[in-house]
This record gives C-alpha cells, structure tokens and sequence, in this order.
C-alpha cells in the first residue's frame, strides 16, 4: 500500500523522456535514415547479382554445341568433356 503510493507518485516513471519522439515515423526521409546500411547492402547485393549474372550468360555457354540437339548435342557434350580431361582441366582425385 505505501510503497503502491511510492511507485505511482515517482516522477522517473511518468516521465515522457524515456519515450521517442512520434513526429515523422512514417515519413520516407526518417525511413531511409534508420536503414540506410540495409538499403545500401541491398544495391550491392542487386549489382553484384547483376554482375555475375551478366558473365554467368556471356562467358558460361559454349557455343560450339549451341545448334544441335537431342542426341547430337550429348555427343558434342562428351567431347568436349573428352577434350577437357585430356587437356588436364579438369582433374578427380
């Protein structure tokens, strides 16, 4: 009882200094202030996805076997695959 009446009385607890400031949360500029290492992780991310994808396409297909199909272009797959285990690429342990 007497310490309900210490506890509610306490000026700390009422205090509105513990409490944020609710001006301007939904606002873009205060978004971008709180995550901006998040967005600016995301643009990097998105450039260097960009990037490999961009060389994944250009420098990943071979296109010696690119016109053939069905059992021609698994013909034209296991030598290259020939080629390249005779050339030393590729190695197995």
């Amino acid at each position: 009882m007497v310490l309900d009446s210490i506890l509610s009385s306490s000026p700390r607890l009422k205090s509105p200094s513990f409490r944020r400031p609710k001006d301007g949360l939904g606002s873009w500029a205060t978004l971008y202030q709180r995550h901006r290492f998040l967005l600016s992780a995301l643009v990097l991310l998105t450039i260097l996805c960009t990037v490999y994808l961009y060389f994944a396409i250009t420098l990943g297909s071979n296109g010696s076997c690119s016109g053939l199909s069905g059992a021609q272009k698994a013909s034209c797959h296991m030598e290259l695959v020939k080629d390249s285990l005779s050339n030393g690429k590729l190695k197995f342990l």
